[in-house]
Formats: C-alpha cells, structure tokens, sequence
C-alpha cells in the first residue's frame, strides 16, 4: 500500500469515526440546529466577500471615470468583466452557473435538494467579475445558489436525509439573503414565499437561526447601517391610498414588461448557438448602452440612493445627458430610457456569458417607476411625496415579478429602515402582485421550469411524490406464470399466491400479460378445459406499463388517465420487474406526509 493510499483509508476511517460519533452523541434535531448555525456563519462570510469584491473592483474602475462627460471607458469595462466571467465559467467551472434560483428550485423539485459542490464558490467568483466590471445584474441570486450551495452539502456531508437536505438549502438561502441586505426577516420569508419550504416550527427555527446568524456575522464586519439611507419626511396618510393603488397597478404592468422583456431577450440569445457570437453580441449591446445611460452599470444600488435621497440630477453625471441637465424633463426622459432599456442591459449581460440575478434589476426598476408616477401625479397637482412612492416601488416591482409580497414588503423594509411606511409598502405590493398574476401565473424564476413540468416545490401533492420512486412502492411477491402453461398447471399455481393477479413471463423474463383471477372463474371448475387451454388464451393485456426508472408524478398520471388500480412494472428491455398499485402508493404517501408534518 502506498503512502497516499494509507493516507485516504485513514481518513475514511476519521470520517466513518465522525459520522457514528455524531449519531451517538448528537440527537438529530439538536444537530439540525448545530448546522443552521454553521451555515449562517458561512453564507454570511461568503456575502461579505461577494459585496467587498464587487465594491473593490468598481472602486479601481470608476477611479477612471470622469463625471462632467460620456467616458469611453463604458464601452470597455462591461465587455472585459463579461469575458473574464465567460473564460472562468467555461474553463474552470465547466458547468452552467446562471439562473440562480431556479437551479435552486430544480434541485428541490428534480435533484432531492442536491446542489453541485463547485457552486458554494463558483457563482461568487463569476458575478464579481460580471458585477464588478459592470454587467447590469445583481448579485443576490448568485449568493443565495452559493448559500443554498453550502447548506446542501453540509447536509450532505453529515449524511443527512433528503427532509433535513431541503431544509438545509432553504437555511442557506435565508442566510444569504440575510447576510448580503443585513435583513433576517426577508430571508425568511424569502425562503418561505419563493423557495416554498414548509412552515413548521422544525423547519422555521433552523432558518431563523441561520438568518440571525448571518445578520449578526454581517453586522460584524460591515456595519449596523441601513443599505440605503432613508428618512420618512411625509408619514402615512389615508388620502394617498387612491394613489398607491395606481402605483401598485403600474408597477404590475412595468413588472409584466420586465417579465416578458427578460423573457424575450433570453430567447434571441438562446437562439444563438456560437458562444463567442453571444460574448460579442451580448458584450457591444451592454457596453454601448452603458455608454449612454452609465446608471445601467452595475447592480444601480447607486441610483436607487439617488433617488431615495430626491438627487435624480446626479444620475446625469458621466453620460451625454450632462451637458442638457438643465434642459426642462431630461431627467424624466432619462429616467424613462433607463427603465425601457434595463431589461436588455440585464438579458445581454447573462446572455453573453455573465453571471447575475434579477433581484437588483427589480429593486432598480421599482425604485425609478415609483419616482415617475409620484412626478406624473405631482405634475397633475397631487402633493405626495416622491421619495415614498420610489420606495413603494420597489416593493411593488420586486413583489410582481418574483411573486413574492411578503419577501417585498420586508426586504424594503429592513434595507431602508422604513418601517414607519409599511402600509404603503403593502398597499403597492399586494395590488402589483394582483396585477401581474393576470397574466402571468408564475414568477420569471419558476416559470422556466413550470413550462417543462419540472416545477414540484409550489406544488405540495408533487413536493410529496418526490420522495418517493418507483422502488419504494413495487411489489415482487407475485406469482409468475408463463404463456405456454396448460390451465391445469395453472390451478396448480393458484394456492401459492396470496394476490389474484399472475403476470405472465416468457422465457426470455420479458412480460407479455397478466392473469387476473376475476376475470376466469367461470372455467377454472371445467376441467374438460384444463389440457386444452393454455394461459396465453386467457391472459389479457394491460392498459399501460411502467418504466423502473419513471417518476412516481408520471406513474400517478399513467394511473389517472388509465383508471386502473394496478399497472406491471418493466425494465427498459420489456423484462417484468414487478407491479404497483394504487393502493401502495397511497400508503406510502401517507407515511410520508405524517413524517413530514409530525411536528
């Protein structure tokens, strides 16, 4: 034995010492809690990385930028930020790292909340780059796949079943959301609302902990400070409720066409199959129209400051639009150019091979809508506040297009301190949210899969199923017959088998019927019939089969569509495997929704 072998069997040997340790001595809930902790620490630590490396390649870049004029620097740091993250994608990672959530969503419903160990790192690595040099996305999605990441494989690690696995991924997701926006009770809710994990006090407590956790962690290293600056200078007022409604159905509108606009530009991009024609494509669209509206660049937190604060003049500061910055409406014109063409900054971004999330895009969006439609009504003479309303939106936007109201209302909340305004914050967030579910019953996350059918965690009956497979439910203790037998032979069988079905089986073990008792009582007491019938006359086909290796969602469907309530099981070569049952699988179910819900 070599010396790098016996160093791999003493650390097997440490690691099976650990695992049967922590099963002695650790109960399983209180371990549970011990991991919630720990992956609250870690997330944290990965959020405040993601935020400093972002932050300190946008300071040496903008270092560069002049502010009374268009730099030309735009139309290169994009395409150079969005080329770093391809090659480090395409050459490192060699996986597929964008979409965020929804991978995180495909894990839960398709992957047993399995997520790959390189995405603990990966996306933290690639959307610096992206973010930082100025790709127009957020940031959010990437960390909350990176915490997601890591409470998967720490479950995995401690060999914890696949409950404790989505529950891991949810304490993960929570502490990032946590960690990065310094709010624990969006990341809660985050988790509830989108990732759609079951809200028991087993599962709410670990996904406390690890949002409380990462907060604190947060709070350490970057400071008690609310994410943007706000201070409430007009309170709550009834006679503004007409008005936020019309925000809120605005901002369902904007949401429509941030929605169906993403969804657009995604599928020219996806159309094309040459990588370095996406890179180049998607890398001129994102440098030209950075160039000329430089609020574009980057995540646009900055803006969002801007307006919160009532200084939308700044906003012209490095682009064309600076030197007409006293001409009458340029800022609103400006403003109106920068909602239109985001979605596309954004689709390029992640289209030519950037990596980023939608989450600060919405932010963005809502913070702009909600400005415009305040000066709309004050031009009209309604004296409301237009730095409430650029908060409202947000809310509104991000609550629409992630259907999510909840999550809107508290991430805004916590990320300005404006608590004192959460009934406008409501009031926008549940009629935006009204407004886009006309006509989009799905979120721009989980509609990608929706449309495949892959789709399980917003759907409990499914969420349910998949815990179970095929294996779980067969039964094996049949009696198998074969074609060529007489039916005196048959008789013969009919004592040995506690069931009143016999599949049929050829020499080859493939299945070509079944024999249901019912169905030939009326000759099995003629016994002129024994020597002249075989059971190849008398078997009848059934009306469908099941595949070893289909999903127990198909099975229920094949057993919907076909009414009946015991179908064969086969191999992929025709071979009978075994039968399955209605009544097992209902069992089953049932055994594990009791599990699922005993506390």
């Amino acid at each position: 034995m070599t010396r790098k072998e016996k160093i791999r069997l003493i650390g097997t040997d440490t690691y099976e010492y650990l695992i049967r340790w922590r099963e002695q001595h650790i109960s399983q809930k209180n371990f549970i809690i011990l991991l919630s902790f720990v992956v609250g620490i870690v997330t944290a630590i990965a959020a405040i990385l993601l935020k400093n490396l972002i932050h300190f390649i946008q300071g040496l870049l903008q270092n560069h930028v002049s502010v009374e004029h268009a730099s030309y620097l735009y139309l290169i740091f994009p395409a150079v930020g969005i080329l770093l993250a391809s090659l480090f994608v395409r050459f490192v990672v060699k996986d597929d790292i964008s979409h965020g959530i929804t991978k995180i969503l495909f894990a839960i419903s398709q992957r047993k909340a399995r997520i790959k160990p390189h995405n603990m790192w990966s996306s933290v690595v690639a959307s610096a780059l992206t973010i930082g040099f100025g790709g127009s996305v957020g940031a959010e999605a990437p960390i909350v796949l990176t915490g997601s990441a890591i409470g998967s494989n720490l479950g995995r690690f401690f060999k914890m079943d696949q409950k404790t696995l989505m529950l891991m991924v949810g304490c993960g997701a929570a502490g990032a959301i946590a960690g990065i926006f310094n709010a624990p009770i969006a990341g809660v809710v985050f988790t509830l609302e989108v990732l759609m994990v079951d809200m028991t006090m087993t599962s709410l407590i670990p996904l406390l902990i690890s949002a409380v956790t990462a907060t604190s962690i947060s709070y350490f290293f970057m400071g008690k400070a609310a994410m943007f600056q706000f201070e409430a200078t007009a309170p709550f007022a009834l006679s503004r409720i007409p008005y936020l409604l019309i925000l809120g159905v605005v901002c369902g509108l904007v949401s429509l066409y941030f929605t169906r606009g993403m969804n657009a530009c995604e599928n020219l991009f996806r159309k094309m199959t040459n990588s370095y024609t996406k890179l180049v494509v998607g890398g001129v669209v994102l440098s030209v129209l950075i160039f000329f509206l430089p609020s574009l660049y980057g995540e646009g937190y900055t803006t969002i400051s801007f307006l919160l604060n009532e200084h939308p003049d700044k906003l012209l500061e490095g682009s064309f639009f600076y030197e007409y910055r006293n001409v009458a409406g340029i800022v609103f014109l400006y403003l109106f150019l920068t909602i239109l063409f985001k979605i596309v900054a954004t689709s390029a971004t992640n289209g030519a091979g950037g990596t980023g999330g939608i989450f600060a895009p919405s932010l963005f969006v809502g913070a702009i809508t909600g400005f415009l439609v305040a000066h709309v009504l004050i031009y009209f003479g309604v004296p409301i506040p237009a730095r409430n309303f650029a908060l409202a939106g947000m809310a509104g936007v991000m609550s629409a297009v992630m259907h999510a109201p909840l999550t809107g209302i508290f991430l805004i909340a916590e990320i300005t301190s404006g608590y004192n305004l959460f009934m406008p914050l409501m009031i926008t967030s549940v009629v935006a949210y009204l407004t886009i579910v006309i006509f989009e019953p799905h979120s721009l996350y989980s509609m990608r899969l929706a449309k495949k059918g892959e789709l399980i965690t917003h759907h409990k009956d499914k969420a349910v199923l998949t815990m179970l497979t095929i294996t779980d439910v067969i039964e094996t203790n049949m009696q198998v017959v074969n074609p060529n037998m007489t039916l005196r032979e048959f008789v013969a069988v009919i004592p040995q088998s506690k069931r009143n079905i016999f599949p049929v089986v050829d020499e080859d073990g493939v299945f070509v019927g079944a024999v249901h008792i019912d169905e030939i009582r009326n000759i099995l007491f003629r016994q002129e019939l024994y020597d002249r019938f075989y059971v190849k006359r008398f078997m009848t086909s059934p009306p469908a089969h099941l595949l070893v290796e289909d999903t127990m969602e198909k099975a229920m469907s094949v057993f919907d569509r076909t009414n009946a309530w015991n179908l064969p099981v086969i191999d992929a070569y025709g071979r009978y495997v075994g039968y399955v049952s209605k009544s097992r699988i209902f069992g089953s179910y049932r055994e594990i929704l009791v599990k699922y819900s005993d506390d």
